[in-house]
């Protein structure tokens, strides 16, 4: 069963959050700074945070730049996963995935139906794997990033966890690239 290994030493990861909006600043973007807190309290590092507008270019170059960057280990982004024109955040992500956490977006779908039923379908959460960095993309309400924290990344971005978590596996992401 999932359960804490107390016994092992807790590992912070170095965390990136983007808020994908059109809309939004610092001061308004109640999701990024929820994502920031709960890091935080978690006891990971917020290795950065921007907002950038729903244009899939922007989102894309901004995963790679954070890809290429040594002190991140992981990305969140919310906002932009929906079914309008403008949600293009799935898209930029999986521009830049070298392989897809399927079970992500349907562990995501069942926390939240316990929460809305079934308008849970309209969200097209995700996450994915690039250059060595766990990438997840988070419907744009506070409640989903919440429920997507508590239920799933704050568990597996816990060294601790068992039988498993995406920590213990962080350094072995690229050795498809190391030379043998």
């Amino acid at each position: 069963m999932s359960h804490i290994d107390e016994t092992l030493d807790f590992i912070p990861v170095r965390i990136a959050v983007l808020t994908v909006s059109d809309t939004r600043s610092f001061e308004e973007d109640r999701s990024g700074a929820t994502l920031v807190k709960m890091i935080e309290e978690a006891g990971h590092v917020v290795a950065d945070r921007k907002i950038v507008t729903d244009d899939r270019p922007l989102i894309r170059d901004q995963l790679k730049d954070w890809i290429a960057d040594e002190n991140v280990d992981v990305v969140i982004s919310t906002g932009g996963t929906g079914l309008t024109g403008r949600d293009v955040t799935v898209e930029a992500h999986r521009d830049v995935y070298e392989k897809e956490i399927d079970a992500f977006g349907t562990v995501f779908t069942i926390v939240s139906m316990q929460k809305i039923g079934t308008s849970a379908v309209q969200s097209r959460a995700t996450g994915g794997v690039a250059g060595g960095t766990y990438l997840f993309a988070l419907p744009g309400s506070t409640g989903a990033c919440k429920d997507a924290w508590n239920e799933i990344l704050k568990l597996q971005l816990d060294y601790r966890h068992k039988p498993c978590n995406f920590v213990q596996i962080l350094p072995r992401l690229d050795e498809h690239k190391r030379r043998k």
